[in-house]
């Protein structure tokens, strides 16, 4: 069987390798350095087991940039290409999923297309009868950047949406499942079929829990500062309770990333005139979860400011939509004085902020380092990090 992946992204990569493993598989790009890496058995993304697989497993995986050639007489094609929010039309862009399917349609009319990207809820069905082609499901992905490949390999379900219930559409999307499920390690995963808005809304509601849940523990730990409290005391005695679980509690700058603040404002935009408070109140937490913390900042009085990593996490090589730089960006606005630690920016400026590239000239210059998470490379400066990373302690 060949199966095509539209996109090299971690999404893209994480499906291909998961499906290489028993389909030939081709991934296709427009960057040609991610295609030339994974060619090279090299991952263009920061992902340790995708790195794993692509250096030393039997893969039957190719990437290119000739997407006549990856879709031609492909039997699945799977759409992992990014839609970014966009304020101005109060919803994804979902252009790059639109130009796959376009090409499939010429191509290979007859192959199940398998729309992996995030997307507004109600897309996979407006597509499928506006296009008429026969075969079009969607499968939302949950995937942890930088963990992409292992919650692959180990996933909490599989969810899989037929635009209309019909026998054929639903076999297309058991057989699809079926073949996640052989190219994981994990057993007895559980597979569910539903209406393709469902497993839209699926994704949407999953991603803005998440949100809910590091908005609340950020509120949290906002009000144990104000209050001059154990921010890590309060949160140990609530997640306790078995209902609540210690997990996913650790206080940062705001939610940020690739999914998070996208698809929050996304499902926000999908309620439009559905009452709600829960969802809008997310949103704009986050909001106000940054402004907290650059007033805090601001309070000290610092010369400089030294903005250790703009990416959200260790271990990340992806600082989009990061609530660090929403940060600089409201400490800018009071002309505080800024110098940014950050290897994955080749530039000398980023957003008119200088970037340094030697670390003990960055912690000498900063009279406070604002890090989102603590590193041991800040041990010997400590005194001068603010972080509101209660899990990395002496």
């Amino acid at each position: 069987m060949k199966i095509a992946v539209a996109g090299i992204g971690y999404v893209g990569l994480s499906n291909a390798i998961v499906l290489s493993q028993q389909n030939e598989v081709v991934a296709v790009d427009t960057d040609e350095r991610r295609a030339y890496l994974v060619n090279s058995g090299i991952s263009p993304i920061k992902d340790f087991e995708i790195q794993e697989y692509l250096s030393h497993r039997q893969l039957n995986l190719r990437a290119t940039t000739d997407y006549k050639y990856a879709y031609k007489n492909a039997d699945i094609v799977v759409v992992c290409t990014p839609t970014n929010y966009e304020t101005g039309r109060n919803g994804f862009d979902t252009s790059s999923v639109d130009s796959v399917i376009k090409h499939v349609s010429e191509i290979s009319p007859k192959a199940l297309i398998v729309i992996k990207s995030t997307v507004p809820v109600g897309y996979t069905e407006k597509v499928f009868k506006e296009t008429g082609l026969p075969k079009i499901i969607f499968s939302p992905e949950f995937l942890r950047e930088g963990s992409a490949l292992t919650d692959n390999l180990h996933p909490s379900r599989i969810i899989v949406g037929v635009p209309q219930e019909t026998k054929e559409l639903r076999t297309e999307a058991e057989k699809f499942a079926g073949l996640m499920k052989n190219g994981a390690l994990k057993k007895d995963v559980k597979v569910l079929i539903m209406n393709s808005t469902e497993a839209e809304s699926v994704k949407l509601f999953a991603n803005t829990y998440l949100a809910l849940r590091v908005s609340f523990f950020n509120e949290l730990d906002t009000y144990a500062q104000a209050m001059g409290l154990d921010s890590a005391s309060v949160i140990e005695g609530v997640c306790m309770d078995p209902r609540i679980g210690n997990y996913y509690n650790n206080p940062s700058f705001g939610y940020g990333g690739y999914c998070l603040p996208k698809d929050t404002r996304q499902l926000l935009a999908n309620f439009n005139n559905i009452p709600q408070n829960v969802i809008s109140a997310i949103v704009d937490s986050n909001a106000t979860r940054k402004k907290f913390t650059a007033d805090c900042i601001m309070a000290k009085k610092p010369g400089t400011v030294g903005i250790y990593r703009l990416a959200m996490k260790k271990d990340s090589d992806n600082y989009r939509d990061s609530s660090v730089i929403g940060i600089t960006k409201l400490l800018a606005e009071h002309n505080v004085n800024m110098i940014i630690f950050e290897p994955l920016v080749e530039d000398e400026f980023f957003e008119g902020i200088r970037v340094l590239k030697n670390i003990s000239e960055f912690k000498r210059q900063s009279d406070i380092i604002v890090a989102n998470r603590f590193d041991s490379e800040l041990y010997d400066v400590k005194e001068k990090v603010y972080t509101r990373d209660l899990y990395f302690r002496d």
